[in-house]
C-alpha cells in the first residue's frame, strides 16, 4: 500500500476486505499516524489487540524513562477505533466525539498493548472502554473511555 492517505472509497474497500479475510494489519498501514507510531494488530481469541512497539522516540521523560502520555493516548484511541471498525458494520473510520484517559502508572520503555471493548452500540454512536498494559495485563498503565460517531 502506498504512503498516501487513501480515499474514503479505498478505506471502505479495505475495511470490507479486512472483515472478509481477517487480515486487519492493512488497517494500520492505511492510517498514516498508526504507521508513524508503529502500531500493529493481533488477534487474541476473539479480541483484537493493538501493539505499540517500543521506540526511543516515544519517550516523554528521559530521566525515568517513561512513555509520553500523548503516545499512550494515541494507542488507546487507535485501539478503540480498530475495535469499532472490526466489530461493527461501519465502512468508514469512526469520528471521535470524546476521549477520556486515566493514566495509572508510568509506561516503561517496552512494548505496550491495548484492548478495547464496545460497551454500548447504537445506530449512530458507539461507547468504547480501552485498557493499556505492558508485561502484566492485571496492572494497566492507562485506561480510556471513548465515544465515536459512526
Amino acid at each position: 500500500m502506498s504512503q498516501e492517505t487513501p480515499s474514503a472509497a479505498a478505506i471502505a474497500s479495505l475495511i470490507r476486505r479486512a472483515r472478509q479475510t481477517g487480515d486487519t494489519q492493512a488497517l494500520t498501514e492505511a492510517i498514516p499516524y498508526a504507521r508513524f507510531l508503529g502500531l500493529s494488530l493481533e488477534r487474541e481469541g476473539f479480541a483484537l489487540r493493538t501493539r505499540l512497539k517500543y521506540a526511543p522516540e516515544n519517550i516523554g521523560n528521559p530521566l525515568i524513562p517513561a512513555l509520553h502520555g500523548g503516545t499512550i493516548g494515541a494507542l488507546l484511541e487507535s485501539a478503540a477505533v480498530f475495535t469499532v471498525v472490526a466489530e461493527t458494520e461501519t465502512e468508514r473510520v469512526p469520528k471521535i466525539v470524546t476521549l477520556s484517559v486515566d493514566f495509572l502508572r508510568s509506561g516503561r520503555p517496552v512494548d505496550t498493548f491495548a484492548e478495547a471493548s464496545i460497551t454500548r452500540l447504537g445506530r449512530r454512536v458507539a461507547n468504547v472502554r480501552v485498557e493499556a498494559w505492558q508485561d502484566d495485563r492485571s496492572r494497566p498503565i492507562a485506561t480510556a473511555h471513548a465515544v465515536f460517531l459512526l
